[in-house]
């Protein structure tokens, strides 16, 4: 996919990022990579020529994004949550 001159530019503050890979799953890991970094929109997916994946991203260049977690960490319920009720 190559820019052309019709394409809009994204708002100020922000950057459009494309991936091209032949697995989804490497198009994933660095979309990964690049949220932990920059607050954005959620990624838009698109079957790319050959059988591999694009994936789109809007990222704000001008906010970074929350602090990484841990997969403990997100794997654990809210502490602000009572029992379930069928908990005791």
């Amino acid at each position: 996919m190559h820019p052309t001159e019709n394409e809009p530019l994204p708002r100020g503050g922000h950057a459009e990022i494309r991936i091209v890979s032949a697995a989804p799953e490497a198009a994933r890991a660095v979309a990964e990579v690049i949220r932990r970094c920059f607050a954005g929109t959620e990624q838009r997916s698109y079957p790319a020529p050959g059988g591999g994946t694009r994936l789109h991203l809007t990222v704000d260049t001008e906010t970074a994004a929350g602090p990484a977690r841990t997969w403990l960490a997100t794997s654990r319920p809210p502490t602000d949550t009572g029992p379930h009720t069928e908990e005791p």
